[in-house]
């Protein structure tokens, strides 16, 4: 019988993940000749090759692609045997690993960490920022426990977890305050700016726009929120975001910002995590807390016309 160890299967799938031995031992913290021996043994086990071996990169074999797989399941089961044993001992406490979206994290994560701070002090809370397809596989691979996003993900694997709902918001050059408020229709023959694809706010944007069809080079693009407000200062066209970044993403920029008419375009934010999580209930908990809160609100000067 093999002696195979968690350790390994952790080395291994960071490595698939990274695609590269440094970077793979940098996630592990450990050494790359480190890394290399504990692969070496894995292979030896084996006796066969688990990954093809680059210049720059790695590709894991049909092999190796089998081990990936089981081996993930493997270590998403012991992740959920931890979380039974805590969700066993009371009220929540130790690590919590939570995702959340780019077009949330800077303006309503610090309400969260100071809500999760409070009533769960001895929490010990976690964060990454990613684009929701990333948070989702990191999700269903128990790389972290729950994720903020922009609802529905429409995962069977996932429950989801309403926490508030919020418009766009039209952000434009700060002479067109006192012209009318355009129509989505309007928005189309507009230099319209938006995040990279990825975001799933630029989804959002595009279905309100109707721009399904919109072709190549039509519109802008930007790697934040931030910086498409900046190029909407500049005069390079418009843009939307959502109610919560325009007190912090306009106060720098000579933009004005108006809402839509009715039916307005907004998004639903919300939490998911996997069904199967021990810590389900504990983590409908944190989601009634963070409800509560009531969600981020615009600022006053994002008025409706």
């Amino acid at each position: 019988m093999m002696n195979l160890t968690l350790k390994q299967l952790r080395y291994f799938d960071a490595l698939a993940r990274h695609s590269h031995f440094g970077r793979a031992a940098d996630a592990c913290s450990i050494s790359q000749p480190a890394l290399s021996l504990q692969i070496k043994e894995l292979e030896s086990m084996f006796g066969a090759a688990l990954v093809e071996r680059g210049a720059r990169e790695i590709r894991l074999t049909p092999i190796g692609l089998d081990l990936l797989a089981k081996g993930r399941r493997i270590l998403l089961a012991v992740e959920e045997l931890d979380d039974l044993v805590r969700a066993s001992k009371g009220p929540l406490a130790g690590r919590l690993r939570m995702g959340v979206i780019p077009t949330v994290a800077p303006y309503f994560l610090p309400q969260i960490i100071r809500a999760l701070s409070d009533r769960f002090p001895e929490l010990d809370l976690t964060l990454r920022e990613a684009v929701t397809q990333s948070l989702i596989a990191d999700l269903q691979e128990g790389r972290i426990d729950l994720a903020v996003v922009a609802l529905p993900v429409s995962e069977p694997t996932l429950t989801e977890f309403a926490l508030f709902e919020e418009d766009f918001v039209l952000v434009r050059p700060a002479e067109d305050a006192d012209m009318p408020v355009p129509s989505a229709q309007t928005l189309q023959t507009m230099r319209l700016l938006l995040l990279k694809e990825g975001h799933c706010f630029r989804d959002q944007a595009l279905s309100f726009c109707k721009f399904g069809d919109t072709r190549p080079g039509a519109h802008m693009e930007g790697s934040s929120l931030s910086t498409l407000v900046q190029m909407v200062g500049a005069g390079m066209g418009v843009t939307l975001i959502p109610e919560m970044a325009v007190d912090m993403e306009t106060r720098s920029a000579d933009v004005s910002t108006v809402r839509f008419a009715e039916p307005s375009p907004s998004r639903t934010i919300g939490m998911v995590w996997r069904k199967t999580n021990p810590l389900s209930d504990q983590l409908m908990q944190i989601g009634a807390i963070i409800r509560a809160i009531g969600g981020p609100v615009a600022a006053p000067r994002a008025s409706r016309r």
